[in-house]
């Protein structure tokens, strides 16, 4: 269901027709890429001056176990140390200068803003050489592993840059407005409260970058750094076997990337079921009344909320209590007035004014009286007809 109302922001729903032909156009060009893999299968088995490259003989060398604990696994290894570090460096960096761009100061913004630009612009493999050749000269040992990371950090930290700087202007303006407001500075409500949210938004775009990070590794190879593309390389010189050894170095690059972005398409959902859960239910109240300090007839009418607990409360209760406290007191009879109770006011019994109603034994003047003087007073009173003369006739 989701795909489909995604899908339906993107196109209207095809009809009948238009699923047909797209289910057509679906098979003939399956049909045209199983036609082109067998013609690349049939020229690597046949090819017009070589040898056979799916012959066993040369896909057991790039297969065996030496392979893997002499080559495939150490340059996985270099390549993971050299992506780890690069990450870490290029988060720092990114926080750095993103941070910097957004800063009220104009002159930190302004060579924040250069050097990202410039990081931006000039090609990984550029400053990889650059920095290869300086090392060397300047003879510091791992110079293209230095080479590589310190490459991989400046042009990845500042797209990290960017999407801290890109995250913090998504934000809505409110959030700034209000921190002012509470009288934060404009330094102290970025990174207190702008630079958070915007690090928890970009977080799934971030591990995203995890995967250009690894794969920009390989082109450390040209300035003789040993990762994995470059021991598979040495592995198909020594066999000639090259093709081979190559295509299981892509299928590791592969099995690493599709971790990672497995990974990346999974931290947003767990990071939506952190801010998205249901909230615990809460106990309808009615609201606060204008001047109403006491609040007698909100936590009355409060008490009355169970009768539709898990359905929130009533829209009634809601619009009752308007203005100031005149009916504090009667607030039953004006709600029966207004038309939200169907039944008759002065049919109910207030619970506060029952509890506090004095029992007639314990009335003054009541205690020495018989049970036929009590029921012959009480009669008398109830028909309202002479009941001080025969009370006066009675004492006499």
């Amino acid at each position: 269901m989701a795909q489909d109302n995604e899908s339906s922001l993107l196109f209207d729903q095809p009809g009948p027709k238009g699923r047909r032909t797209i289910r057509i156009a679906n098979w003939i060009a399956a049909i045209i890429f199983a036609v082109v893999v067998i013609l690349v299968l049939m020229r690597l088995h046949n090819p017009p001056d070589g040898e056979n490259q799916l012959s066993w003989e040369l896909w057991r060398p790039a297969l065996d176990y030496e392979a893997w604990s002499d080559f495939y696994l150490p340059g996985l290894w270099l390549t993971i140390k050299a992506s780890v570090v690069a990450v870490i460096g290029s988060v720092i960096f990114g926080f750095i200068f993103g941070i910097g761009r957004l800063l009220p100061n104009g002159l930190v913004r302004a060579v924040s803003g250069i050097i990202v630009e410039f990081c931006r612009a000039v090609p990984v493999l550029m400053m990889m050489i650059f920095f290869w050749r300086w090392f060397a000269f300047a003879g510091i040992s791992q110079a293209s592993y230095w080479a590589v990371v310190l490459g991989l950090i400046l042009y990845n930290g500042s797209v990290v840059a960017e999407l801290i700087r890109s995250g913090v202007g998504n934000l809505p303006n409110g959030q700034r407005e209000a921190s002012l407001a509470l009288g934060l500075t404009r330094t102290q409500s970025l990174m207190q409260i702008e630079v958070p949210q915007a690090v928890y938004a970009m977080l799934p775009a971030a591990v995203t970058q995890l995967v250009v990070v690894l794969k920009d590794t390989a082109l450390g190879s040209i300035i003789m750094y040993t990762d994995l593309l470059q021991e598979s390389r040495r592995l198909g010189s020594m066999y000639f076997n090259i093709l081979q050894t190559l295509v299981v170095a892509s299928v590791v690059y592969f099995f690493v990337c599709f971790l990672l972005s497995h990974f990346a398409r999974w931290l947003p959902k767990k990071m939506q079921e952190r801010t998205a859960a249901p909230a615990d239910f809460v106990e309808p109240a009615a609201p606060v009344a204008i001047m109403d300090p006491s609040n007698v007839n909100q936590i009355a009418v409060a008490k009355e909320v169970d009768e539709d607990r898990y359905g929130g409360a009533p829209l009634q209760y809601h619009a009752h209590h308007r203005g100031s406290n005149a009916s504090i007191q009667h607030w039953r009879k004006t709600r029966y007035i207004q038309g939200y109770d169907r039944t008759q006011p002065d049919t109910l019994v207030d619970p506060h004014k029952a509890s506090l109603e004095i029992p007639d034994f314990l009335k003054p003047g009541r205690g020495n009286r018989s049970g036929g003087e009590q029921k012959a007073e009480d009669k008398t009173g109830k028909d309202g007809k002479g009941g001080s003369d025969k009370d006066s006739r009675n004492r006499s």
